[in-house]
Protein backbone atom coordinates (compact mmCIF):
# COMPACT_ATOMS: atom_id res chain seq x y z
CA UNK A 1 0.00 0.00 0.00
CA UNK A 2 1.34 3.41 -0.94
CA UNK A 3 1.82 6.00 1.76
CA UNK A 4 -0.24 9.16 1.09
CA UNK A 5 1.99 12.11 0.24
CA UNK A 6 1.70 15.83 -0.29
CA UNK A 7 4.22 18.32 -1.57
CA UNK A 8 4.87 21.97 -0.89
CA UNK A 9 6.94 24.27 -3.07
CA UNK A 10 9.26 26.37 -0.87
CA UNK A 11 10.45 29.76 -2.09
CA UNK A 12 13.47 31.37 -0.45
CA UNK A 13 13.60 35.12 0.08
CA UNK A 14 14.89 37.76 2.49
CA UNK A 15 11.47 38.71 3.96
CA UNK A 16 9.14 35.67 4.09
CA UNK A 17 6.25 37.46 5.79
CA UNK A 18 6.03 40.10 3.06
CA UNK A 19 6.21 37.55 0.24
CA UNK A 20 3.64 35.32 1.98
CA UNK A 21 1.30 38.31 2.22
CA UNK A 22 1.70 38.92 -1.54
CA UNK A 23 0.83 35.32 -2.48
CA UNK A 24 -1.96 35.05 0.10
CA UNK A 25 -3.62 38.17 -1.30
CA UNK A 26 -3.14 37.13 -4.93
CA UNK A 27 -4.23 33.49 -4.45
CA UNK A 28 -7.07 34.31 -2.04
CA UNK A 29 -5.35 32.22 0.62
CA UNK A 30 -4.24 32.52 4.24
CA UNK A 31 -0.81 32.88 5.83
CA UNK A 32 -0.05 30.23 8.45
CA UNK A 33 2.88 30.78 10.80
CA UNK A 34 4.30 27.47 11.99
CA UNK A 35 6.86 26.33 14.52
CA UNK A 36 9.88 27.39 12.46
CA UNK A 37 10.43 31.15 12.86
CA UNK A 38 11.94 31.55 9.38
CA UNK A 39 9.21 29.71 7.43
CA UNK A 40 5.58 30.63 6.77
CA UNK A 41 2.98 28.85 4.65
CA UNK A 42 0.35 30.11 2.27
CA UNK A 43 -2.68 27.80 2.31
CA UNK A 44 -5.82 28.24 0.26
CA UNK A 45 -8.69 26.47 -1.39
CA UNK A 46 -8.33 24.14 -4.37
CA UNK A 47 -5.04 22.69 -3.11
CA UNK A 48 -3.03 25.91 -2.91
CA UNK A 49 -0.07 25.35 -0.60
CA UNK A 50 3.19 27.25 -0.74
CA UNK A 51 5.91 27.80 1.84
CA UNK A 52 8.17 30.84 2.09
CA UNK A 53 11.53 30.48 3.89
CA UNK A 54 13.97 33.17 5.04
CA UNK A 55 17.38 33.00 3.37
CA UNK A 56 19.70 35.67 4.75
CA UNK A 57 21.90 35.47 1.64
CA UNK A 58 19.06 35.42 -0.89
CA UNK A 59 19.70 36.75 -4.38
CA UNK A 60 16.74 36.66 -6.79
CA UNK A 61 17.08 34.60 -9.96
CA UNK A 62 17.87 36.51 -13.14
CA UNK A 63 15.68 34.34 -15.38
CA UNK A 64 14.64 34.90 -18.17
CA UNK A 65 18.11 36.32 -18.78
CA UNK A 66 20.32 33.43 -19.96
CA UNK A 67 23.10 33.98 -17.40
CA UNK A 68 21.24 32.23 -14.58
CA UNK A 69 18.75 29.41 -14.11
CA UNK A 70 15.18 30.14 -13.09
CA UNK A 71 15.42 28.01 -9.89
CA UNK A 72 11.62 27.71 -9.54
CA UNK A 73 8.66 28.91 -11.52
CA UNK A 74 5.01 29.10 -10.47
CA UNK A 75 2.27 28.57 -13.03
CA UNK A 76 -0.93 30.24 -11.87
CA UNK A 77 -4.01 29.24 -13.86
CA UNK A 78 -6.96 31.56 -14.47
CA UNK A 79 -10.00 31.48 -16.75
CA UNK A 80 -9.36 33.15 -20.13
CA UNK A 81 -11.95 35.84 -19.42
CA UNK A 82 -10.22 36.68 -16.09
CA UNK A 83 -6.59 37.03 -17.20
CA UNK A 84 -6.69 40.83 -17.63
CA UNK A 85 -8.18 41.28 -14.16
CA UNK A 86 -5.65 38.80 -12.68
CA UNK A 87 -2.84 40.79 -14.30
CA UNK A 88 -4.11 44.07 -12.79
CA UNK A 89 -4.41 42.37 -9.41
CA UNK A 90 -0.87 40.92 -9.55
CA UNK A 91 0.69 44.25 -10.53
CA UNK A 92 -1.38 46.09 -7.91
CA UNK A 93 0.03 43.76 -5.25
CA UNK A 94 3.63 44.37 -6.35
CA UNK A 95 4.36 41.92 -9.19
CA UNK A 96 6.56 43.20 -12.02
CA UNK A 97 6.05 42.23 -15.69
CA UNK A 98 9.04 40.36 -17.12
CA UNK A 99 7.84 39.79 -20.69
CA UNK A 100 6.82 43.08 -22.26
CA UNK A 101 7.94 42.44 -25.83
CA UNK A 102 4.39 41.57 -27.01
CA UNK A 103 1.79 43.50 -25.06
CA UNK A 104 -0.62 43.92 -27.98
CA UNK A 105 -3.57 41.63 -28.65
CA UNK A 106 -4.71 38.55 -26.78
CA UNK A 107 -2.07 36.77 -24.73
CA UNK A 108 -2.75 33.41 -23.05
CA UNK A 109 0.40 33.52 -20.90
CA UNK A 110 2.00 36.44 -19.10
CA UNK A 111 5.30 36.39 -17.21
CA UNK A 112 5.98 38.32 -13.98
CA UNK A 113 8.27 38.37 -10.98
CA UNK A 114 6.89 38.48 -7.45
CA UNK A 115 8.11 41.20 -5.05
CA UNK A 116 11.16 39.07 -4.12
CA UNK A 117 12.08 38.39 -7.77
CA UNK A 118 10.75 34.82 -8.29
CA UNK A 119 9.24 34.34 -11.78
CA UNK A 120 5.65 33.24 -12.23
CA UNK A 121 3.30 32.92 -15.17
CA UNK A 122 -0.39 33.66 -15.44
CA UNK A 123 -1.87 31.26 -17.97
CA UNK A 124 -5.38 30.61 -19.19
CA UNK A 125 -7.12 27.33 -18.46
CA UNK A 126 -9.26 27.18 -21.56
Amino acid sequence: MAVPKASVLVLDCAEPEELADFYAAFLNAEVHVGHEPDTVEVVGQAGVRLAIRRDHGFAPPSWPRPDDSQQAHLLILVAREDIDEAEREAIGLGARPLDTKNNGGVRDTRLYSDPAGHPFTLATTG
